[in-house]
Order: C-alpha cells, then structure tokens, then sequence
C-alpha cells in the first residue's frame, strides 16, 4: 500500500507518517516513511524568492526521483508512506496512491507553529507568508479529482479513528 500524506509545514504530516508507520510494523507489516524533503535538488538549483532558497515550489523537489525511488520501496515493503508538502503535485505519484491522507491546520496554527520552529534558525516574517502563499498556490489538492481523507492537524491524531479509513483490504 503506498500512502501520501500532504499539508502546510508544521501542520503534523510527519507525527502522523511515525504513527502510521509504527503502527503497521507493530502489526506485523514492513513499512517505511520516505519524507519529500529528502529529495529536494542541490540548493543551487532551487527557484529563489527575494534572497532566500524557495524549498515551497515544486521546482525544489526532484520528483523524478522520488517516483523511482517509490517504485523500489514498492516492491520491498508492505506499505510505503510519502510525506511531504508537495506530496500530491507530482500527477504521476498522486495516481499511484492508495490512499491520500491531507492534513488541515489554520494559518494562525501554522504561523505559531512555524514562529516556534527554530530549526533554520531566523527566518523574516515576510518568509512565513510565502510559505502560506505557495501551500494555497500548490499544496492543496484538487479534491475533485481523487478521494482524500481530509484530517484536522490541530490536535493529537486518534488513530482509532483514522486507521479504519486507510488500513489494508
């Protein structure tokens, strides 16, 4: 089985990848998380915004890559987990799915969240907007087209609740 999970940054799309992933190797399955940020390109070949690297457009993600190597992860493990902000933006990964998972937060949730994240150091505010801006610009999913569980990140995850909607047929 091979699951996206998609949303804004900080909005708990890789809490919930471990969670999922812990529990299908507790119940026995070969299960493994590839997270989108592990296939961004060079940073000298990412799209700039003002001074910065924009690791928010598509053009930072080699997605070519990640196919491929979703497609060896496929063929070893039980259930092959995507995480990542642009998880849905690759038409051809989108049709692999089995099962699309979109996280929801607030902009309020998001802004606070990211303000607290002091991984990358200072970042200026105006950085934050651009963030929100290119989730609304390439991070939603056309829900039109495919079936997405759509689940709340503002709180613990109840997987008891959530398992029922993805677990294996």
């Amino acid at each position: 089985m091979l699951i996206g999970i998609g949303g804004v940054s900080r909005s708990g799309k890789s809490t919930l990848a471990r969670m999922l992933v812990n529990y299908f190797r507790d119940s026995g399955k070969t299960a493994i998380v590839l997270y989108q940020d592990d296939f961004v390109f060079p940073t000298t070949q990412i799209p700039m915004v003002r001074d910065k690297v924009d690791w928010e457009h598509p053009g930072s993600i080699n997605h070519d890559l990640l196919w491929e190597t979703t497609g060896f992860y496929r063929e070893r493990f039980e259930v092959v987990i995507i995480d990542g902000f642009l998880a849905f933006h690759d038409s051809r990964l989108r049709e692999r799915y089995d099962k699309r998972i979109f996280v929801r937060v607030s902009r309020e949730t998001f802004l606070e969240r990211k303000e607290n994240d002091l991984r990358w150091g200072d970042i200026p505010r105006w950085f934050f907007d651009h963030i929100w801006e290119s989730y609304l610009l390439y991070g939603i999913p056309d829900f039109a087209k495919h079936e997405y569980l759509q689940i709340s990140g503002e709180t613990m995850y109840d997987l008891e609740k959530i398992l029922p909607q993805i677990t294996m047929e």
